[in-house]
């Protein structure tokens, strides 16, 4: 027999080889996989090619159909998530669709309806991995810099405040150069409003913790010579003429001999009360406003907009979404404080830069609560969808991205439409299950036991909105990871946000857009504008 004849007859003889890298895995038991409310089913119409080849014809036509904007924007909105890895963006969007009934994976969020997208490289100048303070610099001020440094060159390593008092060092941020345009700004964040991101439209500072003027002597520092971050923002420019401040924080503005209106002291050693400093500024130069710290005042401020309005509604950063819904809290939504913020802002006939925070997705995936990082994504789409109804695309720029990724995996071999936030069908190897959604590190950790995972389905409060769910590697707080973000563009100058760039490109890309700063002599355009 001719050697490939045998060959070929003993292959026929032997058993299918399965592939080690793509295997045929037997599933868990329905019965284990069963009792999520979540769990749905595909279209039947899906098992055939026309729905597919539909699905692509429908979305050619969108994008041919899609208008251009050449003219100049008016007005821009930054929305950033912060920690929005793509990971989280594709979990998020399957667990919309899972709230309503439908599988969840065919989903999109508001922002994913723009017609442009690209991606951004977060790395620090000098490290792999970034920080929000970093970032902040790059999508903000357009340069890169040193980790936990906000506003300065990378000339200023982080803690060292003599190097960050040259001014030459300083960095204005697109928030500043909207200002210099006659523009009016503002900041929103479900985070203190001192912290890392919303502080890279105001700040120039060599530590990102520097939030009162009590962390900037701890350190051995005079706040003299190096102004903390809240002080910054009421009483330098370009923070003394935002318009527009909502968020958390108010213990960095009150001094720590007082409670604040929850009974909750501050953090300042000065006995300064920067909120009563930021109204006498305001009444000083008889301009209209409000300071609020509830949901209730909010709206009230959405119905009588004031010129300027400072919000700030929880001691440290405010409560999670689900979390306030639950209690029923008197707490605002990122949608509402991007209402608020639209309609202050508005009042001024030139236009505006807004920067607008879901901070909250972060220090959920430093704590492994997969969860709350998911909700907070959706209360982000519906801040975009909010904007995107009140503001026309003709003259507004709304850009969505993220400053740095997460370690969160989606993962194992599910079916379609199960639990985005439940067990994979998968089992290990090791005869235990895993949850679609772990992480690579952090506080979710479980000692194994004999050798083997502790199967985390077993834990009291599994599934709880803020349970904790795996991780491999056992840290206090998970890491931030180095993956390039999604960034999503819909307005004038949309096709510039397309493609792979340095994240410092973010703020000269929506400048060129807008005719700010120093990209205005950069597009013809702007002479006329």
């Amino acid at each position: 027999m001719h050697p490939s004849l045998l060959v070929l007859s003993l292959a026929l003889l032997l058993p299918a080889r399965a592939d080690r890298y793509h295997p045929e895995r037997a599933a868990r038991p329905a019965a284990a996989a069963a009792g999520s409310s979540r769990a749905a089913t595909p279209d039947a119409a899906e098992r055939d090619a026309t729905y597919w080849y539909s699905e692509a014809f429908a979305a050619i036509d969108e994008r041919l159909t899609e208008p251009t904007y050449d003219d100049v924007a008016k007005n821009v909105i930054m929305f950033l998530g912060d920690g929005l890895s793509v990971p989280t963006l594709a979990a998020a969007r399957t667990l919309r669709g899972q709230l309503a009934g439908r599988t969840g994976e065919e989903e999109r969020l508001s922002y994913e309806l723009f017609p442009v997208t690209g991606l951004a490289k977060t790395y620090c100048v000098d490290k792999q991995i970034p920080d929000s303070a970093c970032t902040a610099t790059a999508y903000l001020c357009g340069v890169k810099n040193n980790y936990g440094t906000l506003g300065v060159t990378a000339a200023v390593p982080r803690h060292d405040c003599a190097a960050s008092v040259d001014a030459a060092t300083h960095l204005d941020s697109i928030a500043a150069w909207a200002l210099a345009d006659g523009r009016s700004a503002g900041i929103v964040t479900s985070t203190r409003v001192t912290h890392a991101s919303p502080a890279g439209a105001y700040a120039n500072i060599a530590n990102r913790d520097w939030e009162n003027d009590g962390e900037v002597r701890a350190a051995g520092h005079d706040p003299a010579q190096c102004p903390d971050i809240a002080d910054q923002l009421v009483n330098s420019h370009p923070g003394n003429k935002f318009q527009v401040i909502l968020g958390g924080g108010r213990r960095e503005f009150r001094p720590n001999t007082t409670n604040d209106e929850e009974g909750q002291p501050g953090r300042r050693w000065d006995a300064r009360d920067l909120v009563s400093e930021w109204r006498a500024q305001r009444e000083e130069a008889g301009q209209s406003n409000a300071y609020v710290w509830n949901r209730t005042e909010l709206l009230d401020a959405i119905s009588n907009p004031p010129d300027y309005l400072l919000g700030l509604f929880e001691s440290g950063h405010m409560q999670y979404a689900a979390e306030a819904r639950q209690a029923g809290n008197d707490e605002p939504t990122l949608a509402e404080m991007t209402e608020a913020a639209i309609r202050v802002l508005s009042k001024n006939p030139r236009g505006f830069f807004l920067f607008v925070e879901s901070g909250r997705i972060d220090t959920a995936h430093h704590d492994n609560q997969p969860h709350l990082a998911l909700d907070e994504t959706l209360a982000l789409a519906d801040a975009v969808q909010r904007a995107d109804e009140l503001l026309p695309a003709a003259n507004t720029l709304l850009v969505l991205t993220a400053d740095h990724a997460h370690v969160m995996a989606y993962n194992g071999y599910s079916s379609r439409g199960n639990d985005i936030l439940g067990v994979s069908d998968d089992i290990g190897d090791d005869g235990v299950p895993y949850m679609t959604l772990s992480y690579t590190n952090g506080p979710g950790y479980r000692d194994h036991v004999d050798g083997r995972r502790a199967d985390v389905t077993r834990d009291i409060t599994f599934q709880a909105v803020a349970w904790q769910t795996h991780a491999e590697v056992p840290l206090e707080s998970e890491t931030h990871g180095g993956d390039d973000v999604a960034v999503f563009a819909r307005g004038p100058a949309q096709a510039l946000f397309t493609g792979l760039y340095e994240q410092s490109q973010l703020p000269h890309l929506m400048a060129h857009a807008a005719c700010l700063g120093p990209a205005a002599q950069h597009r013809q355009l702007c002479s006329s504008a």
